[in-house]
């Protein structure tokens, strides 16, 4: 059995795996969690990022507006189920105001490290790049500089520093709806300057595991294990209507997380209910946040459904490394 590295989460959502269910993701059965409607401005609601915090849970939220510009909301819940949103978008300090001007800001991830939350969104600044925030309270946000040129998106965090550096994982792009891309490995001794980038792994080019053919990119913060950094991340197939996006996972050398000790050849889970099929974006399954429980090794996973609503998942490790050891890719 592999063990996560972490603390006891022993009252996060859960619901049992159904009996017969043969995949290793199973969905919450009053998916979605938070509908489009949520708060009087949004649009849609989705791609957004939990963790534990006090006595409950707190998030940031992306919410597209009715004019359908994006920003990222703070929220609050005392189940991890039902949320309470801000009604206004978050609004960060910091020593810049060139870093604090706002193009448009989404798809956040939310990490702790040491003593406080971070934040990293992708940030438009002549083009999508990775914003870095911190916050100790999720009331005051203090924004860094942006961790690399444009362009770039799905920036993640890992959880804590690996050999003495602050580390990231994140898929260059371009300036639109990026037809590539691959996950590359960056580090930082001080959150502001990153570099020695090292390559992780790439999309899968021919049938052996199409639906991830186009492109992938990071999930959820990295979850440590005893065996390896246990990474879920989306994969895009195009298709003759569009891209579907779907869930995958793979397990990262613990100390050389740009190493990858397995990866599956087949997803873990697929855009087939209607929330996910039908929206602003149809046939999108895109994992943002994890909650963990270290004595169970519980995973419940939050992520976006056709860029439209917030759905919600479980897994367990032993679940996701015997689906990988099963079906492993093999390049």
């Amino acid at each position: 059995m592999t063990k996560i590295i972490g603390k006891a989460l022993p009252n996060m959502p859960w619901q049992e795996k159904p009996e017969g269910y043969t995949m290793p993701v199973w969905r919450y059965t009053e998916n979605p969690i938070i509908g489009r409607r949520a708060i009087p401005s949004s649009n849609s609601i989705f791609n957004s990022a939990v963790v534990p915090f006090g006595d409950g849970y707190a998030g940031v939220f992306r919410c597209d507006s009715k004019s359908i510009s994006m920003d990222i909301f703070a929220g609050f819940s005392k189940d991890g189920i039902h949320w309470e949103i801000n009604h206004e978008p978050i609004q960060f300090e910091g020593e810049d105001p060139e870093i604090l001007n706002r193009e448009y800001r989404y798809d956040p991830r939310v990490c702790f490290i040491e003593d406080r939350y971070y934040i990293t969104w992708c940030n438009g600044y002549h083009g999508p790049t990775i914003g870095i925030a911190y916050t100790f309270d999720f009331k005051k946000f203090y924004q860094l500089e942006n961790a690399f040129l444009p362009y770039n998106r799905n920036g993640v965090l890992f959880p804590r520093k690996i050999n003495g550096y602050y580390a990231m994982v994140s898929r260059p792009s371009d300036t639109g709806h990026t037809p590539f891309g691959d996950i590359f490995y960056s580090i930082s001794p001080d959150l502001t300057f990153w570099g020695k980038h090292r390559y992780v792994m790439g999309n899968v080019k021919g049938d052996i595991s199409a639906w991830q053919s186009t492109k992938i990119g990071p999930g959820p913060t990295p979850i440590e294990t005893d065996e390896g950094w246990l990474l879920i991340y989306h994969g895009v197939i195009t298709t003759c209507n569009g891209f579907v996006y779907r869930m995958g996972c793979a397990l990262l050398d613990i100390d050389e997380p740009w190493k990858v000790k397995l990866r599956s050849k087949y997803y873990i889970l697929a855009p087939e209910e209607l929330y996910e099929c039908n929206g602003d974006v149809p046939n999108v399954t895109f994992p943002c946040a994890t909650l963990t429980d270290a004595d169970t090794g519980r995973i419940c996973i939050y992520y976006g459904c056709a860029d439209t609503v917030t759905g919600m998942a479980f897994t367990t490790v032993d679940e996701l490394m015997n689906y990988m050891k099963e079906n492993p890719l093999n390049l």
